[in-house]
Parts: structure tokens; sequence; C-alpha cells
């Protein structure tokens, strides 16, 4: 093995840790030095990989984003893909939820990190153009009058708010078992489009919908450079 794959192995076996202890943590921080010790690391090391916490907090999101890219970009029925959509929030809960607060932190305070946010909203693009996608082919097939934007819109709601519930140790008192609430859930968000009558969606719709996505990540990438 060459010392750049070495590097790299390094380089994820500390990013895997760390997403590990985060989740373990709860609260959205770690310090580097429990992270170089459960890794018997020196804390030197880790800085040969990255430069702050922040940047290291980033590189676990940007991580999860390409392991969430590579999960909707599998090829098979629609139904399958939807399905995953949700899914991904609610087999991980804590995750999406912890997840989705670091980066706002970030976002609001870190410094310096303008390329990296960029490398997550260029990869986060092509998960939503995937995500609009599979969406519109799922709508189509079902003859549904329901647009894209609500389709994913509500997805995208019943998921947060799930992984909310499913996060939760006290409602779990009164939704029993896991599994059966996400098969509920999943199943809601594909009966869902068989509620609306159907009508032709115009490509401008989904256009707009694209450049909607597009535009706001610019607008977040400049709103940090200010």
């Amino acid at each position: 093995m060459s010392r750049q794959q070495q590097f790299k192995k390094r380089e994820e076996k500390i990013l895997a840790t760390a997403e590990q202890l985060l989740l373990e943590a709860g609260s959205g921080d770690i310090t580097l030095d429990s992270l170089a010790d459960q890794l018997d690391l020196a804390k030197g090391t880790l800085y040969k990989h990255f430069s702050s916490k922040d940047e290291l907090y980033l590189r676990i999101i940007i991580r999860y984003e390409e392991q969430l890219f590579d999960i909707n970009n599998i090829d098979d029925s629609v139904s399958a893909g939807v399905s995953r959509i949700i899914l991904q929030q609610l087999m991980s809960p804590q995750k999406a939820l912890l997840f989705n607060q670091i980066e706002e932190r970030l976002a609001a305070s870190a410094q310096g990190l303008n390329r990296m946010f960029g490398e997550l909203y260029k990869i986060r693009r092509a998960r939503m153009k995937r995500l609009i996608d599979l969406t519109s082919q799922y709508l189509q097939s079902q003859n549904s009058g329901l647009s894209t934007r609500d389709y994913l819109s509500t997805i995208w709601a019943i998921g947060q708010g799930g992984a909310s519930l499913l996060n939760s140790s006290f409602y779990q008192r009164y939704l029993g078992r896991r599994d059966t609430l996400r098969v509920a859930l999943v199943q809601q968000m594909l009966d869902l489009p068989k509620q609306y009558p159907s009508y032709d969606e115009t490509d401008d719709d989904m256009v707009d919908l694209v450049n909607q996505i597009d535009s706001e990540s610019e607008a977040h990438l400049q709103a940090q450079d200010s």
C-alpha cells in the first residue's frame, strides 16, 4: 500500500470514528483529544488531515452527503428510490438531525470554509437533481397531479418529523415499535400521490425547481463571503 493510500485509509478511519463519537455524545461537539485517544494517534496527526475541528465536522457532513448521493443513485424502480429518500432520515434519525444542527452552526459562525461549503453544495445539488428526477418519475407513474415540489416537501417534512419521533425515548412509550412506524410512514408517502387528480406538470416547473436549488446554494456561499 502506497503512502497516499495509507493516508486516505487513516483519514477515512478518523472520519468514521469522529462521526461515531459525535453520535454517542449527542451534543454536536467532541474534543480532538478524545478523538486522538480513541484512535490511538497523536493529536498532531489529526492536524495533518484537518486544519481545525470545524473542518473535520464539515468533512464528516460532506462524507455523509456523498453516501446519500450513492444510495439515491441506485438504478432500480422509482418506488424503491422514493422509499429510500424517506428511509435515509428514518433509519438514522439521530444522524439526520445532528448533522443538520452542526451544518447550520458552521454556516453561521465558521470562518475559512467557503471552499468546503462549495464542495458540499455541489454534491448536494447533484443529489437534489436526482431526487427531483425520481419523484417526478414516480408521480408520472401514479398519474398524479401532485407537483414535484409539494411531494418532495411533504417527504422531507414527514422524514424530519419522523426522525424526531424515532429519536425521542419519551414518545417511544406511546408509538411502540420503530420498525412498524417506519413502514407506515414510507407507505403513506408512496400512497400520497394517488390522492391527487392528474394534470400535466410543465417542464418549466421542473426547470424552476432546479434553478431554485442552484440560486439558493450560490446565495448561501455569497452570504458566507460577506
